[in-house]
């Protein structure tokens, strides 16, 4: 199933549009010489002038994945992130309300607060000692002039939108406006899993040496799935092939996978889980892919023999072989939840050449460590299975790197990576004349 989105992908400039800058002309060339069909070219990941303005042109103005409201599950709770040369801050108030902010100061605009989390009573700023309460107000500022009216001078607001426990934020002054109708979609897909009461179990960040695009288009195909041994131990390498595309040498496995699929899609009807796929990746500022798919071996979770990790289930699901619900997000989530637990990954750009992957796992509020799961065991096969990516993406970006590169043609296992790149091409050009 698709849901489009009726708004055109390529909006025409206006007569009167002001002329590009230099670098935004480049960025324009550098999309108009990519072949369709064909990966993007060397520019495109590795010129530290288009990356610059990609951070302006896409990750300002688009819903950007920050992480989970279980990163901040108290009062005062924060994590930080930056975006290019932007940093937020995203934190709970003392109505647990989930907000953010600009993370600078407005008196002469030093860097509010410096940790990537922690916990606040209120946010203090550490040159002057102007005070903010938790919903950004300014409370105290030591000398302010008479006239002055602090309610002038509350932190500068950052769109957020939290939806079933999951935090996207924006930076534009007026956002896309189709996060409530990806919201409506994907909501009835996560409310049965809890995330909202879930609480963190581990988090990894992992730096990748290579551009992001590389990062999250290797996310999106599983062609290259035979470097990963761990994975492969539940995870069935025919996703993304249509029935004709299967080689002869994963008929068993994809046999496997429709008994398993059919059998997953009987107990979601039973418990009245919506199941079938929902794909709308391209013409929407907030491209998405939700599905439900069954999981190889004992097909409750991410272990080496597919059995469960957690000894409680997260959420309201019955029973523990319920495969796994994923969610892709444009322009960096992919998630994971079994009925065990959730593994989510959220992507940022760090230079032109570097990338941090931020891989957080969520277990029921009420599990034990020690006792319900072993942090080592749940966080195993993604452990793995990313520090063999991140060699991957490296490969990637030297041989992009290399003045020999040309862009090649994506094969039949590569749609999504098409659809990725199709994004990116579109939402740039988008940008690029309003």
């Amino acid at each position: 199933m698709t849901l489009t989105d009726p708004a055109p992908t390529t909006p025409v400039a206006p007569a009167t549009a002001a002329p590009l800058s230099s670098q935004r002309e480049a960025l324009l060339r550098a999309l108009d010489a990519r072949t369709p069909g064909h990966s993007l070219p060397a520019p495109l990941y590795t010129d530290p002038d288009l990356h610059q303005v990609e951070l302006e042109l896409l990750w300002q103005r688009q819903w950007v994945f920050v992480g989970t409201s279980a990163e901040v599950p108290e009062p005062g709770d924060y994590v930080t992130l930056d975006i290019g040369r932007a940093s937020v801050m995203v934190l709970r108030d003392d109505d647990e309300q989930v907000r953010a902010f600009h993370n600078v100061c407005r008196h002469r605009g030093a860097r509010l607060v410096t940790e990537d989390k922690g916990s606040v009573g209120n946010i203090v700023c550490g040159y002057h000692r102007w005070t903010y309460s938790t919903d950004g107000r300014l409370v105290h500022a030591p000398q302010l002039g008479p006239g002055i009216d602090p309610a002038c001078l509350s932190l500068l607001s950052v769109h957020v939108r939290e939806i079933e426990g999951l935090l996207f934020v924006c930076l534009a002054a007026e956002p896309p406006d189709d996060v409530e109708d990806v919201a409506r979609v994907i909501a009835p897909y996560f409310a049965p899993h809890g995330l909202g009461r879930a609480k963190v179990a581990a988090q990894i960040d992992l730096v990748e040496d290579g551009n992001w695009k590389l990062t999250m288009e290797n996310n999106r195909e599983c062609y290259h799935c035979d470097g990963h041994p761990d994975l492969l131990c539940t995870f069935f390498q025919t996703w993304g092939l249509a029935e004709d595309q299967v080689p002869d040498r994963m008929r068993a496995s994809h046999e496997r996978f429709l008994l398993a699929d059919a059998e997953l899609a009987q107990r979601c009807a039973a418990q009245g889980l919506p199941y079938p796929t929902i794909s709308d990746l391209v013409d929407r500022p907030l491209g998405f892919r939700v599905e439900r798919s069954p999981m190889d071996a004992a097909g409750e979770s991410f272990s080496r023999d597919g059995t469960r990790l957690v000894q409680r289930t997260l959420g309201d699901v019955d029973g523990f072989r319920m495969g796994r619900l994923g969610l892709h997000a444009q322009p960096n989530l992919w998630l994971h939840v079994c009925a065990d637990h959730a593994v989510t990954f959220a992507v940022f750009p760090v230079g032109v050449d570097k990338t941090l992957v931020r891989t957080t796992w969520l277990v029921d509020a009420d599990a034990v460590e020690g006792v319900d799961y072993d942090v080592d065991a749940l966080t195993e096969v993604w452990r793995h299975t990313n520090e063999e990516d991140a060699a991957f993406v490296a490969l990637a970006h030297r041989g992009i790197s290399d003045p020999a590169y040309v862009p090649g043609p994506y094969t039949e296992t590569e749609a999504q990576v098409d659809a990725f790149v199709s994004w990116y091409a579109a939402r740039i050009r988008e940008e690029i004349v309003r």
